[in-house]
């Protein structure tokens, strides 16, 4: 798995924060997303799966490899 967040898209609602803060962070000046682990381990695959589908922007996207 490889992750993308496009910071143009993001909201700064901090669902992927939430659901999965070993792989998010929030920028602390705008709120945007920070993509901690573009390459997370498969025992965080379904936290993340799970962050990109509640995100309300549509902006982390997730290559399968």
């Amino acid at each position: 798995m490889h992750l993308d967040v496009d910071q143009d898209r993001c909201i700064g609602a901090g669902m992927c924060v939430l659901t999965a803060p070993e792989v998010f962070d929030q920028n602390t000046e705008d709120g945007r997303v920070l993509l901690l682990a573009p390459a997370p381990p498969p025992p965080q695959h379904t936290s993340v799966r799970q962050a990109a589908h509640t995100c309300p922007a549509a902006a982390i996207t997730i290559l399968d490899r």
